[in-house]
């Protein structure tokens, strides 16, 4: 019996793609979903010349299409395929190995970067449940996307120290300058790199417990975690920041900052929404002043979440004082999402004020915070300059003093904020 098992028994459609020999030390299972990739070689090269460590290491690689992909994409995935196979004939050895899935016609309904995770993810669970090893860890990347060469030292390093982390997000940098790329492409993904930053730094200063990046390319889960919280969803796009959203309340989350993920910076249509079709979306607006979220709505957030340790066993009236209390804006909000009800029925199902919290967030969690960002600026705010919202932040959170006011400076400061390397 694996640990596994019961998870298998739920997931009807699995089928055993990999049955070759697993090795004993087995701890990482880097999974890779490639769609319509010419670069993919890159990715595997970036991967072999990173310094080996002590546990074996193997790389799932799918190459997925749907029913109804054209013909020159699927050309493009046949190509891919037959390099991979030559090269992994090349440079494999039993402590790094690597297996190819060739994943076509897949239903057009579920066919795109949630599926072909989960399907490579659940494959290396099946690795980990034929050895029983819990400890194992499941490594999101992505096929265009490159790692420092201290990648998987430093993840050995971590899980080594916190045996009992559920999942770690990686600090990443895209490219912003070079020739691969048109200047406007650097100029766009300098922007959207800066307002992932800005977003996630500011709900950090929020207090809101959950403020970690959700990047594909970068972030691992604890097998075991990742059994336990359902597996991977079958989302066409945002399927890591829906899947990560149900890790980060097991707790023992982390983020490591002391080596890199570079994803790509390239346009792409591969997906609905993401990090390519918003470097597109940039380009094709014109507009020097992206436009972001307001501060402003931020510190009405903090001002929110500074108040829930008092939600613990409030009685109704005192309740009530507080949420008037709140700006109009937020107080609004969450009359409309019925918080009265909800604090009561949290109340109810907490033994003390840990499990009250903890409830609590399963509740304000990170898809509710969304809602309220975008209620606040349909009904009371305005969108500001990326920039002059950044200056904002930068103001509470760093001494750094900014001469020269750009997209590039500003991601600089960010950058140095959570890089430790």
């Amino acid at each position: 019996m694996g640990f596994a098992d019961f998870y298998f028994e739920r997931q009807k459609n699995f089928q055993l793609k990999i049955q070759d020999e697993i090795q004993v030390d087995l701890k990482f299972v880097v999974v890779i979903p490639c769609f319509n990739e010419f670069n993919l070689i890159e990715t595997l090269d970036s991967i072999r010349n990173s310094k080996r460590i002590k546990s074996s290491i193997e790389v799932i690689v799918v190459i997925n299409s749907s029913e109804e992909t054209e013909q020159k994409i699927l050309d493009q995935n046949i190509k891919t395929y037959n390099e991979a196979k030559n090269w992994i004939a090349q440079h494999e050895n039993s402590s790094l190995r690597f297996f190819l899935l060739l994943e076509d016609h897949l239903p057009k309904k579920f066919a795109g970067a949630g599926l072909s995770r989960k399907i490579g993810m659940d494959q290396a669970v099946s690795r980990f449940n034929q050895l029983d090893i819990v400890d194992g860890v499941i490594v999101s990347m992505d096929a265009d996307s490159k790692i420092r060469s201290n990648y998987f030292e430093e993840l050995e390093k971590h899980f080594q120290s916190h045996s009992k982390t559920n999942a770690i997000t990686t600090y990443f940098e895209h490219p912003i300058y070079g020739e691969e790329f048109d200047v406007q492409t650097y100029e766009a993904i300098s922007t959207y790199e800066l307002y992932l930053r800005y977003y996630k730094l500011a709900l950090a200063y929020t207090k809101f417990p959950y403020s970690y990046y959700t990047i594909g390319s970068c972030f691992s889960v604890n097998v075991n975690a990742y059994v336990k919280q359902g597996g991977m969803n079958r989302k066409q796009a945002g399927e890591d920041f829906y899947f990560l959203h149900k890790i980060f309340p097991l707790g023992n989350c982390f983020e490591i900052n002391t080596t890199c993920v570079y994803p790509s910076s390239r346009i792409s249509d591969r997906v609905p929404f993401g990090t390519g079709p918003m470097v597109r979306t940039i380009i094709e607006s014109g507009d020097k002043d992206f436009l972001t979220y307001n501060f402003d709505v931020f510190l009405e957030l903090k001002s929110f979440l500074s108040l829930v340790n008092q939600f613990y066993r409030v009685d109704f009236g005192s309740l009530d004082s507080i949420l008037n209390s709140l700006p109009e804006c937020i107080k609004e909000f969450l009359k409309q999402n019925r918080i009265s009800e909800s604090i009561e029925e949290i109340n109810r199902n907490s033994s003390n004020l840990k499990s009250f919290t903890k409830r609590f967030y399963n509740w304000f969690d990170a898809f509710r915070v969304l809602k309220f960002m975008n209620f606040a600026h349909d009904k009371y705010f305005e969108k500001k300059p990326l920039l002059h919202e950044c200056e904002k932040l930068l103001q509470l959170i760093s001494e750094n003093e900014i001469v020269e006011k750009s997209n590039r400076k500003y991601l600089e400061i960010f950058r140095g904020l959570e890089r430790a390397f």
